[in-house]
């Protein structure tokens, strides 16, 4: 067992932000590549459209919308829960390492993913999710207890940083062993893209045991978990709720990002699935390489497109610029709703990753902003954050469902146009509340 390091050492900075080294190859290679890819062609060499499960008949892109909108609403109801449990002290590297081990195990089970299978199957799509999400809870409470305040946003940064190396990384090597399966030793690319799924597990709990090593157990016990602090989560965020209703101008902003953060996130999770559902891509090769290609360009303009934003929203202010990027997203989705063609595609994923990095940014950073003077600001983030999950659940739900019963994604892409353009409405009620406030 490694010696206690103090707070603030650079063995133990650099142990916490090398978790993101090892768990955020679930967010590029399962939630956004691979696995998408992988769900679709299952369906098609199957040439099944639908499949029957929990007593009815549905197709393949709406089932794994619900799956998805189901798991996101578990998270965002033990969301609350585990953060009391993260604020209980003495036992927090313990919650973080179950929720770890079952996220990993969880998309190492993927590799035996099957339509005749479907329940179990879509099991470990659901647990490898939360187990992901769930994990994140713990470690990101971490943040306080190892660094100091004026180390905390650079550490922060490393992370996303090392998180984003190294998942292009894993997926990268998925990519080579997939596509030049031959030189591996395989007959066909369906062995490699499972092996893909048990990599990313392996990655997943190999990698975190540097982190597990050197992390505290948590800070010292002062008694047994009791009712009142695992509710705590809950009762801060009422007490949130109930502080909204004096600030107008904070609670306008909130029902916006609302509303716009769930078309979003419907784009981020879904965009793959529509990729390789509707477009024309000719065969079976050409879709995989066309589709990572895609993820990979949102990865890099993303970095692009947040660093204008902060540029533009320096210049005109934020509420603005929310304004002008949510017109850019009402655009893409009506664009998106006509393109066939890979090239059609990879503009769209281009645009998608230009506006994708500065919205998020942005969004948190004007929260940021609009708070009232408080201590508090974790009750207010961790509200900020269930509001964001449980906008995915309406979001990913609605998409599905308005895919399922017109046959077509591409009419879930024109609703999730109709949320940008309330969003614009709602952004602009901010500005006059802004306008208001400093007349």
């Amino acid at each position: 067992m490694a010696k206690a390091l103090e707070r603030g050492s650079k063995k133990l900075l650099g142990a916490w932000a090398f978790y993101d080294w090892a768990n955020s190859v679930y967010s590029l290679v399962i939630a956004a590549a691979i696995f998408p890819i992988f769900y679709g062609a299952l369906f098609r060499e199957a040439n099944m459209e639908k499949i029957t499960v929990f007593g009815g008949s549905i197709a393949r892109a709406p089932l794994i919308s619900y799956v998805t909108a189901a798991a996101f609403l578990v998270v965002s109801l033990i969301s609350p829960l585990l953060s009391g449990i993260a604020d209980y002290t003495g036992n927090k590297k313990v919650f973080l390492k179950f929720f770890c081990y079952l996220g990993a195990f969880s998309c190492i089970g993927l590799y035996w993913f099957s339509l005749e299978h479907i329940y179990l199957s879509l099991m470990c799509y659901f647990l490898a999710l939360i187990g992901f999400w769930a994990s994140l809870v713990f470690y990101n409470s971490y943040l306080p207890d190892i660094a100091y305040p004026e180390q905390q946003d650079r550490l922060s940064a490393r992370g996303y940083s090392l998180g984003y190396i190294g998942s292009v990384i894993l997926l990268l090597i998925c990519l080579v062993m997939i596509m030049k399966y031959e030189w591996f030793g395989f007959t066909g690319a369906g062995a490699p893209t499972r092996i893909s799924f048990i990599l990313t597990g392996l990655w997943w709990i190999g990698f975190s045991q540097y982190t597990f090593y050197y992390l505290p157990r948590g800070n010292a016990s002062n008694g047994k978990l009791h009712r009142n602090l695992i509710f705590n989560g809950f009762r801060e965020l009422k007490k949130v709720w109930n502080r909204l209703g004096d600030s107008p101008r904070l609670k306008r902003y909130l029902g916006a990002f609302f509303v716009y953060s769930m078309a979003v996130q419907t784009v981020m999770l879904a965009a793959t699935y529509f990729g390789e559902e509707e477009l024309e891509w000719g065969g079976a090769e050409e879709r995989t390489t066309g589709l990572i290609v895609s993820i990979l360009l949102i990865q890099i303009v993303a970095a692009i497109g947040a660093w204008l934003t902060s540029k533009m929203s320096a210049r005109i202010g934020n509420i603005k610029t929310l304004i002008g990027i949510n017109f850019l997203w009402v655009g893409i989705c009506v664009y998106a709703y006509s393109i066939i063609s890979p090239v059609q595609f990879y503009i769209a994923a281009g645009c998608v990753g230009l506006v994708m990095g500065g919205i998020q940014s942005l969004s948190r950073s004007t929260y940021s902003k609009f708070l009232p003077e408080t201590d508090d600001t974790t009750s207010f983030f961790s509200f900020f954050d269930v509001a964001e999950k449980i906008g995915i659940v309406i979001g990913m739900f609605l998409y599905g469902f308005i895919a399922q019963v017109t046959g077509s994604m591409r009419n879930s892409v024109l609703f999730l146009g109709v949320l940008f353009v309330l969003g614009i409405f709602l952004l602009f009620r901010v500005r006059k509340q802004q306008e208001v406030k400093q007349a």
